[in-house]
């Protein structure tokens, strides 16, 4: 196997993951309302001692500037404190390999 075919297995494999991984929320029956919801609860959790989450690290990202709360398992919320107010700056797919 050449190394142009290996890489679009890669891809098509990746793609199959993650939408057997949307099928089984569909199933589950787990909806956008659903999903929004739990962000809100988690943002709004925010609100007492945003201090408590973990400092997100990685090679491009600069030190002690984001913190990470996760939610459903597989969504997180990166965002800073500045002048004891959070701002949410991202909500990722933990699902994705970003690289970090």
């Amino acid at each position: 196997m050449d190394i142009g075919t290996y890489n679009r297995r890669e891809k098509m494999l990746k793609l199959r993951e993650e939408l057997l991984a949307v099928e089984e929320d569909r199933m589950r029956g787990r909806s956008a309302e659903q999903l929004t919801a739990e962000f809100e609860k988690t943002a709004n959790s925010l609100e007492i001692m945003p201090q408590r989450c973990l400092w997100l690290t990685g090679e491009y990202i600069p030190r002690n500037a984001y913190r990470f709360i996760l939610f459903e398992k597989r969504y997180m919320i990166i965002f800073q404190i500045v002048d004891d107010i959070g701002y949410a700056d991202y909500v990722v797919d933990c699902r994705q390999d970003y690289g970090w």
